[in-house]
């Protein structure tokens, strides 16, 4: 199903994927999880790690298990399974059993969650989180932008423990 990669190689076009390809972050194991389609984040180096930076808002239902659990996922997959992922990012796991209706296949990976059908997954340990904070913005336009609401997300920086290609 997956095999292991070193961070050498994996070739990606980390804005890309993130940017125009979208990805899911899941936390939580097969009795209980939950996944959120996100376009936000990064992928790099810090603090002698390799890490990524991840944002979610305290009002999604994805957010519950993020807090409780130290490890996530981040799944990237070809873009035929766009209609999929909009699915997991228009509708709640509170409301809804979104995974079935996306027709992804969950599926438990060290500990935690990700999708059978998923190109590369980042199996990730929480290191650091900050509330984005109003005050905090230099530039008033990604705040008027992106938080007419001030519904400010939290900021996940997770350590990349292991990178998975599905095989």
């Amino acid at each position: 199903m997956f095999t292991e990669l070193s961070y050498q190689d994996l070739n990606i076009n980390a804005i890309d994927e993130i940017r125009n390809g979208w990805f899911l972050i899941s936390a939580g194991n097969s009795e209980k999880y939950n996944t959120m389609t996100a376009n936000w984040g990064t992928i790099g180096h810090l603090w002698h790690e390799s890490v990524a930076i991840v944002f979610v808002r305290p009002q999604r239902y994805t957010y519950q298990f993020t807090e409780e659990n130290d490890h996530m996922t981040l799944s990237f997959f070809p873009r035929e399974y766009r209609p999929a992922l909009t699915i997991l990012g228009t509708k709640s796991g509170r409301d809804c059993d979104k995974v079935a209706e996306s027709g992804l296949t969950p599926v438990e990976v060290e500990g935690t969650m990700t999708f059978e059908e998923a190109s590369y997954v980042l199996v990730c340990k929480k290191l650091y989180y900050e509330d984005i904070k109003k005050e905090n913005f230099l530039d008033e336009a990604p705040l008027l932008r992106n938080y007419p609401l001030e519904d400010f997300h939290r900021m996940y920086i997770v350590k990349i423990e292991k990178i998975l290609k599905h095989a």
